[in-house]
């Protein structure tokens, strides 16, 4: 379905009994609403109602063009207008990688729109600040945001030769029709730069602005993760006043919606029981 928000619109997948408890998914780079397929038929039989959203820059009705637009306050006063206009007053929010982010945003900026948190992948900005700070293997995990931060060259290495090195960064989510699932899309005009402006916009002022999640939240996270380390995942726990689990799940890499779609519902029904 499409949904009008902040003058944008959206496109949200929804499923699972409609007088069900919401649940709102965030999805990552370069991915959208689809990563959480395999996950949602456990979250509908427990009686959830899910909808998840392709995010700004994703959907085609919410990409504009400027690059302050996808600061992370834009993006998760994006989550809160998507609840107002489907008029859910609170949610139990589920988001992986940079919807991690925003979900974490929203849970700090708006505790009473978030029933549960369940973060997926990536920890609490101030989490990853102090894992940047003082872990040189974090540091050298993140080396390739360099490259996403050029506008044109990110681009140009990730699109060419029928886009490689995308394929190549996507190869943990599955067989090649799952890779291309997520690859096609961003090789329309303007799809990749879209999502990449996430990282563009980013900034230590924004992330630094993200304060403690004060409600109840798992953080869920994979030792085969090659982009996130244990560092940045156990210094999650500071950054949680609420009631706090870490899930690891092993040998897993860090695309979990897609590799490990069964873990994760059940960390996410977990949580929202608890």
């Amino acid at each position: 379905m499409r949904v009008d928000a902040r003058g944008l619109t959206f496109e949200v997948r929804t499923g699972g009994p409609e007088d069900g408890a919401p649940v709102l998914l965030l999805h990552g780079f370069p991915q959208h609403g689809g990563e959480w397929d395999d996950v949602v038929p456990a979250l509908h039989a427990a009686g959830l109602r899910t909808y998840a959203l392709d995010q700004r820059g994703y959907a085609q009705g919410a990409r504009p063009a400027a690059v302050e637009a996808y600061r992370i306050p834009e993006l998760v006063a994006d989550a809160a207008g998507v609840l107002d206009a489907l008029g859910v007053e609170s949610a139990h929010v589920v988001g992986h990688d940079w919807g991690a982010i925003v979900a974490w945003g929203l849970a700090a900026a708006h505790p009473r729109r978030v029933r549960t948190l369940t973060a997926v992948s990536v920890p609490h900005p101030a989490a990853m600040a102090h894992a940047l700070a003082t872990d040189p293997q974090q540091k050298a995990r993140s080396a390739y945001i360099a490259l996403f931060r050029k506008p044109g060259k990110a681009e140009k290495v990730l699109l060419a030769l029928n886009a490689t090195a995308l394929r190549k960064l996507l190869g943990g989510v599955g067989d090649a029709a799952r890779v291309a699932r997520y690859a096609d899309p961003m090789r329309e005009p303007g799809a990749l730069t879209a999502a990449l402006n996430w990282y563009r916009a980013m900034s230590g002022t924004d992330m630094k602005a993200v304060g403690p999640a004060t409600v109840p939240t798992t953080f869920v996270w994979s030792d085969k993760d090659i982009a996130i380390g244990r560092t940045a995942a156990e210094a999650c726990a500071t950054h949680v006043t609420g009631d706090y689990r870490l899930v690891e799940l092993s040998g897993v890499t860090h695309w979990i919606p897609d590799e490990a779609p069964g873990p994760l519902a059940e960390a996410i029904l977990a949580r929202v029981a608890a």
